[in-house]
């Protein structure tokens, strides 16, 4: 079986999606609602990044319980460095470009979850299956989210 193999990927895009939207949240920190509900999801892939390393052991990987933290020092100097150079000039342009990156992130998760639990279902580990069933709903909010703020935003930032 590759239930293992494809945990500890999902383990790894929760933890990288959690990470991006960390960022996101830091980076728009004047737009409240994108820095509030961005940490709040975050905080749900981190949850995910818990329940996967919990069940993991049970197929050969043994996965870190605790997610990654925020952003490292080095990206967030990047970023800045990013900023006064003035590729940043456009930040209505910079926030679709986050927002879109968010999305598709999210969407390989989801992705990600719905094979896991159709291989949950075909081998009837019940308990994998609900790990999916708690967790891909939170998932499919995130990419509901990020699109809603993509469509919200992208006529003034393109358009202006």
């Amino acid at each position: 079986m590759k239930i293992g193999l494809v945990l500890k990927e999902l383990h790894r895009s929760e933890n990288d999606l959690a990470h991006e939207l960390l960022q996101v949240s830091d980076r728009h920190k004047v737009d409240h609602e994108i820095y509030h509900v961005a940490r709040d999801l975050a905080q749900w892939s981190q949850r995910h990044v818990k329940e996967i390393a919990a069940i993991a052991e049970r197929y050969g990987e043994k996965l870190d319980p605790e997610p990654e933290g925020e952003s490292h020092l080095a990206e967030r100097l990047i970023d800045k460095g990013s900023e006064l150079m003035g590729r940043a000039k456009t930040p209505g342009l910079l926030m679709l470009r986050d927002l879109r990156e968010l999305y598709m992130k999210a969407s390989g998760v989801s992705v990600d979850w719905e094979m896991l639990a159709q291989a949950a279902q075909g081998i009837k580990h019940t308990d994998l299956l609900e790990v999916c069933q708690r967790c891909h709903p939170d998932t499919l909010r995130q990419m509901r989210w990020a699109n809603g703020k993509l469509k919200e935003a992208s006529t003034q930032a393109i358009v202006s």
